[in-house]
């Protein structure tokens, strides 16, 4: 067995263990996990191959961070950073085929949360920083690993703490690279795309408050601040916000054409994503912005009307729709309705230069005949920190997958797994990458 088939191997042996460390990210300091166990696990499968790395704690409870630095063999170039987060959104056991911390290596798969929402990555890029400083491989520049903290509560003990307060970590990183992007998609028995991510929606995760008049549930009651709310709610989450093709939708249903011939008219764009399949829903979601409501809170006795009332809801923003999205929220909720929120922006860069060719080289000389394509990501990721440092930022983390995995189900879903083929594949695909870029 080659060198880079062990690094791959040991990948698999990574992810399994990574995901059996319950990193679980509740957003909630009371009940989260953290993400020490692990983030103490990374530094010690650093440390033990000759890696100095800084151990960084970012306040909270168990909040832990590791960052390394391998130099290139040109360090006048920008370095490249490759980050993945340790934290994961939480599981029900009981909803599960398998624990959800099993890390179970069965049925051509590792089984658990974190296989695909981060720990593959995670488990990736730690066999290749392992690989390369067992038998002294310079890459062409430096190369920044980052695994970190809090992505999935947007990063406040992780990336954003870690560029306010030690930027200097990640001095000289020009480029980035993390998750949701390299991964396959078969469009049909001879047509694969593999889709980079060049482009995020912006994040805003809103709280809206309605206030009315306490009261005893058995009076008439005209100023009922749960009604007001359940209105509001209800006329924010049926509203369709416009249709709106961004250049790097644009670029990835010209792409589509180019390889299947099907076509997108604009009069019944909604219709055309539809044949996309699987990935139909994660393109879908870029065609406009989105604001869903997820959580309802007011009251504490059924007795009693209570005199405040709040609803959480989740807004994803395409670039450059902010003002346009804030008029329409006012029409929608009015002036009665109070809002606050916490913002993460927008992510976009241009599919081009010479990390793109890298990637694109390493891809096709692992997967002959496929092609690369840019898209736009509906969530987010620790990118929205990291361009604040001007660091042009990708989502590229290579998986080949079966062509009926729904993939982008997988994503906070029940029973997330990630192919034992894709992770082997993604650090071949990984190693030709960094050694050409």
């Amino acid at each position: 067995m080659s060198q880079i088939e062990n690094a791959a191997e040991e990948a698999v042996t990574l992810t399994s263990e990574l995901i059996r460390i319950d990193t679980t990210n509740t957003g909630d300091p009371d009940t989260l996990v953290g993400e020490r166990a692990a983030a103490e696990y990374v530094a010690e499968k650093l440390t033990e191959v000759g890696y100095e790395s800084n151990y960084v704690e970012s306040g909270g409870r168990d909040r832990h961070n590791v960052i390394a630095r391998l130099p290139g063999a040109d360090p006048s170039r920008g370095a490249l950073l490759i980050h993945g987060h340790l934290d994961v959104v939480p599981a029900d056991p009981s909803e599960w085929s398998v624990h959800p911390f099993s890390g179970a290596v069965q049925d051509g798969y590792v089984w658990g949360r974190g296989a695909v929402d981060m720990k593959d990555m995670v488990g990736m890029t730690l066999a290749i920083a392992r690989h390369y400083k067992r038998h002294g491989i310079v890459p062409p520049r430096d190369l920044i690993f980052a695994f970190l903290a809090d992505e999935e509560a947007g990063g406040r003990f992780g990336a954003q703490w870690l560029v306010r307060h030690r930027p200097e970590l990640f001095e000289g990183a020009t480029e980035a690279i993390s998750e949701v992007g390299g991964f396959s998609v078969t469009f049909s028995d001879n047509v694969r795309a593999y889709v980079i991510e060049t482009a995020e929606k912006g994040i805003r995760w809103m709280t809206l408050r309605v206030r009315g008049r306490a009261g005893h549930g058995s009076m008439l009651h005209r100023d009922n601040a749960v009604t007001k709310l359940a209105d509001a709610v209800s006329r924010l989450g049926n509203h369709r916000f416009p249709l709106v093709l961004t250049d790097s939708v644009r670029e990835f249903l010209a792409g589509v054409t180019e390889l299947t011939g099907w076509e997108f008219p604009e009069d019944d764009l909604e219709g055309a994503v539809a044949k996309l399949g699987n990935i139909s829903r994660m393109i879908g979601a870029t065609l406009r912005d989105t604001a869903n409501p997820t959580m309802l809170t007011a009251g504490y006795k059924a007795n009693v009307i209570p005199s405040v009332a709040e609803a959480s809801v989740d807004c994803r923003i395409l670039p450059g729709r902010l003002p346009a999205f804030d008029r329409e929220l006012d029409e929608i909720l009015g002036p009665d309705v109070e809002r606050e929120w916490i913002e993460l922006p927008p992510v976009e860069t241009t599919f081009d230069g010479a990390l793109v060719d890298a990637m694109t080289s390493a891809i096709i000389a692992e997967d002959p005949g496929a092609r690369t394509l840019p898209y736009m990501l509906s969530g987010g990721t620790d990118a929205k920190s990291f361009q604040s440092l001007g660091i042009r930022n990708f989502g590229f983390a290579p998986l080949k997958l079966p062509a009926d995995l729904d993939f982008s189900g997988l994503f906070h879903g029940v029973d997330e797994r990630v192919p034992v083929d894709a992770l082997r594949f993604g650090v071949r695909v990984l190693d030709r990458f960094l050694r050409s870029s």
